[in-house]
């Protein structure tokens, strides 16, 4: 299943079933799983770990090096794609730049078109990237998120489960979970046609949409609010502790509701 333009490196692991197109490289020590797919002239780069069941599209680079002008080629560290993630033609996936670190894709993810995950970021399951969304370094996106086309997160921010990301949207502060964001770190309310996909409870909903309302429309102080009302009937409802166990961490400051 290598075609015979293909340059595998003996190193390579490769699982059963796995097909590998024309002009494709895989350099060093990569490990490929079962199932797995690489359209012709994908790159995959030494300490790439793909999954079962993957999908790397045409001129893919995987493992590339982190763009980062300190760093040392020589460091061990590894890009990883969980089992069924799809890789659009021109995606870009660069490793991690500290000692045996590793930039994680999730299971079940999907990155578009010319999209870019950077160094030491970590996607969950289920993450959507949209053609030429751009996800910095140490970035963290939680399972089943979306980021919508040309979208861009600065490094170091943290996005919450279940987020919408608008189309050219500039994320620079971190981002609350099931909600929806768009142009400049601008809050647009709970993202609730996704709550519902997932089929999350009603009453879930509404505590969800009290939590919204008291910690980032009324609330001066985001955290110390949060902190509040973890300490009361929300810990019991899952979508709202983990909603509210967001505020307790994070360096990079909150997006606000539109207006605050």
């Amino acid at each position: 299943m290598i075609h015979a333009t293909a340059i595998v490196s003996p190193d390579a692991r490769i699982g059963e079933n796995v097909e590998i197109g024309p002009y494709v490289v895989v350099e060093g020590e990569v490990e490929i799983g079962d199932g797995s797919k690489l359209d012709s002239h994908a790159i995959v780069k030494n300490g790439s770990r793909i999954g079962k069941d993957v999908s790397v599209g045409n001129y893919v680079v995987i493992g590339g090096l982190p763009q980062d002008l300190g760093f040392d080629p020589a460091t061990r560290t590894y890009a990883i794609i969980g089992d069924g993630t799809e890789l659009r033609e021109g995606a870009t996936v660069n490793r991690a730049t500290q000692p045996e670190g590793a930039t994680v894709i999730g299971e079940n993810c999907y990155l578009m078109a010319q999209s870019h995950v950077g160094h030491d970021s970590i996607l969950g399951e289920r993450v959507v990237l949209a053609n030429v969304a751009m996800v910095a370094g140490f970035v963290q996106i939680g399972r089943f998120s979306f980021m919508g086309g040309g979208a861009g997160i600065h490094q170091y921010n943290r996005i919450g489960e279940g987020v919408m990301i608008g189309g050219n949207a500039a994320i620079s502060l971190d981002i609350a979970p099931f909600t929806i964001v768009a142009d400049r770190n601008e809050l647009y309310g709970l993202n609730l046609i996704g709550l519902r996909r997932r089929k999350v409870p009603r009453d879930s909903i509404q505590a969800l949409r009290t939590c919204y309302k008291d910690v980032l429309v009324e609330s001066t102080n985001v955290k110390a609010r949060a902190s509040e009302l973890l300490q009361g009937e929300y810990r019991d409802i899952e979508e709202a502790r983990h909603f509210l166990e967001f505020f307790q961490s994070g360096k990079r400051g909150f997006a606000r509701a539109k207006g605050n």
